[in-house]
């Protein structure tokens, strides 16, 4: 502990006798470092705060509606991608910026300076904000200014932009699709005019012409035969009808000729069975009428006028059937659909071997038309495809331009700044002051260090030698000097202190804040 007391105290006498030299030096490092912070060239920043938001309204309604434009996701992309090459380049060219340029490597290391110092600080998921610096402060507004211009724009017009290319891709691509299809139509067309017989139908392209022939043969011979089964029924019961009835008429003042009642119900149960079932309501009632016409007891005599009864002559006559003439014009209507029926049928029958003749010969024909035909089914569906994705096209265009579905909105414009915000040149000054004096301190310590000098007897004696005594000088002299002399250093630190305080106060003016 004595020992660096001892070494502390050495330092301090080594320093004190160099004190001139460390208030010189710490005069001239202030000197040299206020200048040099003077020298520094003010930095003006300009900034602004853009609110950006796709609108939560139009969105949703257009939804799978219109081509999903995404304008989230595009703002995300404009924000990242803000600062590229080819926006640098249109900030160049609408500033003074390309003034300053001389050749191609001054122009790069242009656009990548202001790629570096220009800030884009998202402050919220919509709201962000632009910055610059630089030593004009117009020139720091006007780049601020041009970044905006450049981002609306982007936002705005790159979005239609690309709808416009992709609309005018569709049409095209729709020209293509419709001129194949028109050759593809034109081909199946004339292939089906050639083979119109083998080929299916348009009303059943699932079905081949062969096998719908085959099938209308079939239903023909199914519909031949119910005709034929009606008719030989209707035969029957032609047979079984007689064709006259045979009447009676009352004799000697009876009253004039009529049917026989059992008879004519008879008939009616005929008629009524040719169109009905044995369970029909009419057939039952028209069984029991005859059943009690049957049962019923013989005609007595007629009475007299008084009170006898004489016996009534009758009279016996033929006269047609009705029903039998109803039954033989059934007839002649069945004859008629048999006829006709056999007719559609060996027409039918003549159609199927024919096709299965062609179909012998030609066995490809079908396969191949099927192909002309699936590729016009191809063709046809991605023909309409197109179609609805340029409608849709359409719809998202007409709503980027005559409805802004992206939101933009400048909630501070950027403004020329008038009091610059770099270099902080209080911190500067202050740090060149304490550098200064740490500097002037330092160097006479390091001085003290190369001193070969002795300060004490007990140095000179660790050199091995006799030492005889020191002098001394106690008078009141050497004191004041010594007061003095600390005076004097002191009131040249005091001055460097003042000059740096008349600086502060200078630089607090020039920012305004006093």
């Amino acid at each position: 502990m004595e020992q660096a007391r001892v070494l502390l105290s050495r330092y301090l006498r080594a320093a004190w006798r160099r004190r001139w030299l460390a208030v010189m030096v710490a005069w001239l490092l202030c000197g040299l470092g206020w200048a040099a912070v003077y020298s520094i060239p003010n930095q003006y920043e300009s900034s602004a705060r853009l609110y950006v938001d796709a609108d939560a309204v139009l969105t949703p309604l257009l939804h799978g509606l219109a081509a999903d434009t995404a304008p989230s996701s595009q703002l995300e992309i404009l924000q990242r991608t803000l600062l590229s090459r080819p926006n640098m380049e249109k900030l160049v060219s609408k500033t003074d910026l390309d003034l300053s340029i001389n050749s191609a490597a001054d122009r790069d290391r242009l656009l990548t300076r202001l790629a570096n110092e220009i800030k884009v600080n998202p402050q919220t998921k919509n709201l962000f904000t632009i910055t610059y610096r630089d030593k004009s402060p117009e020139l720091a507004h006007d780049v601020v200014q041009t970044l905006l211009t450049i981002f609306v724009e982007s936002a705005t017009g790159g979005s239609r932009a690309d709808m416009e290319n992709a609309r005018r891709f569709l049409e095209q691509q729709i020209k293509s699709y419709e001129q194949q299809l028109r050759a593809a139509e034109q081909r199946r067309a004339d292939f089906r005019a050639r083979y119109i017989e083998v080929l299916p139908a348009d009303n059943s392209p699932n079905v081949p012409a062969l096998e719908g022939a085959r099938n209308q043969v079939e239903a023909l011979d199914g519909r031949l035969q119910d005709a034929l089964a009606a008719r030989a029924a209707l035969k029957k019961e032609v047979d079984s009808t007689p064709p006259m009835l045979v009447t009676e008429a009352g004799g000697l003042g009876g009253g004039p000729a009529g049917r026989s009642t059992l008879q004519e119900a008879e008939d009616q149960l005929r008629v009524l069975l040719l169109k009905d079932t044995d369970q029909h309501p009419d057939v039952i009632a028209q069984r029991k009428l005859i059943e009690s016409l049957r049962h019923a007891p013989a005609d007595r005599a007629a009475p007299t006028a008084n009170g006898t009864r004489t016996p009534t002559l009758t009279a016996r006559r033929s006269v047609p059937n009705a029903v039998y003439d109803q039954l033989k014009v059934k007839l002649v209507d069945a004859d008629a659909a048999v006829v006709s029926l056999q007719r559609q049928r060996d027409d039918a029958v003549r159609y199927r071997d024919r096709l299965e003749k062609v179909q012998h010969e030609q066995p490809g024909l079908i396969a191949e038309y099927q192909n002309m035909d699936r590729d016009y089914s191809v063709l046809r569906q991605k023909y309409e495809e197109l179609l609805e994705r340029l409608q849709s096209a359409n719809i998202a265009q007409a709503a980027d331009t005559q409805a802004d579905k992206v939101k933009l909105q400048v909630i501070d414009p950027p403004r020329v700044p008038r009091l610059p915000v770099a270099p902080n040149r209080m911190l500067l000054v202050t740090g060149v002051l304490l550098g200064a004096l740490t500097a002037g301190v330092g160097i006479t310590v390091l001085l003290a260090q190369l001193d070969r000098s002795f300060a004490t007897i007990d140095d000179l004696r660790g050199l091995g030698l006799p030492v005889l005594g020191g002098i001394s000088i106690l008078t009141l002299v050497p004191l004041r000097r010594r007061l003095m002399a600390a005076l004097r250093v002191a009131t040249a630190v005091a001055l460097l202190v003042c000059a740096y305080g008349g600086i502060v106060l200078h630089i607090l003016h020039s920012t305004a804040l006093i």
